[in-house]
């Protein structure tokens, strides 16, 4: 089976260079009309250049249609005009792949107010804004396909980035929340958690990891998640050909008897939480009281 984009209208931030650049070349291959959003900023988000423009001629000689967007996606504003644009240009918009972002890497001890701030702003607000600018009309069509880029940072933690990790645990949130929401609209909301070599990774990788790791591996499963028979509510993992499955999971736990509910109790059971024997997967935050509850019957 052909998965084809034949049709249909994708917004693809970030969209420059890396992964979003390959997720552009590729949707637009299948038949796609793309919006190549870049603001063509260097890695910690300074200075501007033609990025997207270049894309799209990349696109446009391959025979594909695109148009391209310097929208700062931190500017609800601008991100609402990204939006509206392919509107007026397709009609709407069927897909959004959330992939822009910056880095400003330091330990927190290091790290400035302000580039914790600024990181979260154009990973996680960004983020949100330009799914706020489409998210309406995906509802009253029916139809939506939504990817927020995570992170193994945001799933896991890594030394030195505070700020990217606390935005990128936040996307996996947003995505889980609005794939609830969206369920009855026909909207799917997953994320992806790239492992790939790019300009925000170039200095990180070995000279042997960077061919294994190319952007390209990633295309694979990135657009699987927002093809029309994609799952909702999912969070993977994909680099260098491998793709997984990440989840948050919850152990049954243990019931403090009444009278035992303290500090002490807690530290002397710490075991026996911890085990993650009869773990589950919740679907939604409403499932840790269900199996609070549970526990609670089984004493």
């Amino acid at each position: 089976m052909t998965i084809s984009f034949d049709g249909r209208v994708a917004i693809v931030t970030g969209a420059g260079g890396g992964l979003g650049r390959a997720y552009a070349l590729e949707l637009a291959r299948r038949g796609a009309r793309v919006v190549v959003n870049d603001l063509g900023s260097a890695r910690d988000g300074s200075g501007a250049s033609d990025a997207a423009a270049l894309v799209v001629e990349e696109i446009e000689t391959a025979g594909g249609r695109a148009i391209a967007n310097g929208a700062d996606i931190a500017d609800f504003a601008q991100a609402e005009e990204m939006a509206a644009r392919a509107r007026e240009q397709w009609g709407r918009v069927d897909i959004l792949i959330n992939n822009a972002g910056i880095l400003r890497d330091k330990s927190f001890a290091r790290m400035s107010m302000e580039d914790f701030r600024l990181v979260v702003e154009v990973h996680l607000i960004g983020s949100a804004n330009c799914t706020k600018a489409v998210w309406e009309g995906m509802r009253e069509r029916g139809y939506g396909r939504i990817l927020m880029t995570g992170s193994s940072t945001g799933l896991y933690g890594n030394f030195g980035q505070a700020n990217y990790g606390a935005a990128k645990m936040g996307l996996a949130g947003l995505a889980r929340t609005l794939s609830l929401e969206g369920a009855k609209y026909g909207i799917r909301v997953n994320t992806i958690a790239p492992t790939a070599a790019t300009r925000m990774t170039q200095d990180i990788f070995p000279p042997e990891m960077l061919a294994a790791f190319d952007p390209l591996n990633v295309v694979p499963a990135a657009l699987f998640l927002v093809s029309d028979d994609a799952p909702t509510n999912a969070i993977v993992g994909a680099g260098a050909g491998v793709v997984q499955a990440a989840y948050v999971t919850l152990t049954p736990g243990v019931a403090l008897a009444e009278g035992e509910r303290t500090v002490e109790a807690v530290a002397a059971n710490w075991p026996r939480i911890a085990d993650r024997a009869g773990e589950i997967v919740p679907q939604s935050g409403a499932e840790q009281a269900i199996l609070i509850l549970e526990t609670l019957r089984r004493g």
